[in-house]
């Protein structure tokens, strides 16, 4: 069973600001779910690859930092969570339009944390690309 959050996403924005003040963040934090997190990141040319379409690692990016503040929501700003592993499996094109990312949080331990996290173009509906995602807790 998934413990319920500890943290809003107010209160997500506003670690993330304090713990990476010199750092530009293009993702949002737009809700916390009864399993996890939903962000947003909103496409620019930034995250543009050859053929028109969103980059891989700008997706891998965002499956992670999905995950973490999935956890984070759970546990609190421990700043020190690290990923431990990530898959991904792109499943469709995605066209240049923002990304939103559905993570939800499968397994959370002393130890670690394990996620799912889909990632959906807002352009069409299509889910575009799917992670699982380990995060390390100290």
């Amino acid at each position: 069973m998934i413990p319920p959050p500890v943290m809003t996403s107010t209160e997500l924005e506003t670690f993330l600001g304090e713990a990476f003040p010199k750092v530009p963040r293009t993702y949002r934090v737009d809700e916390v779910t009864a399993a996890g997190v939903v962000l947003t990141l909103p496409i620019g040319a930034e995250h543009e690859r050859p053929g028109g379409t969103v980059s891989g690692p700008a997706m891998m990016g965002l499956a992670d930092a999905a995950a973490w503040l999935a956890t984070l929501s759970r546990i609190g700003p421990v700043a020190l969570s690290v990923t431990s592993s990530l898959t991904i499996n792109f499943l469709r094109k995605p066209p240049l339009a923002d990304l939103r990312a559905r993570a939800s949080l499968l397994k959370l331990g002393r130890r670690l944390s394990v996620s799912e996290v889909h990632l959906l173009s807002e352009a069409t509906g299509d889910l575009v690309a799917q992670a699982t995602v380990t995060y390390a807790i100290p």
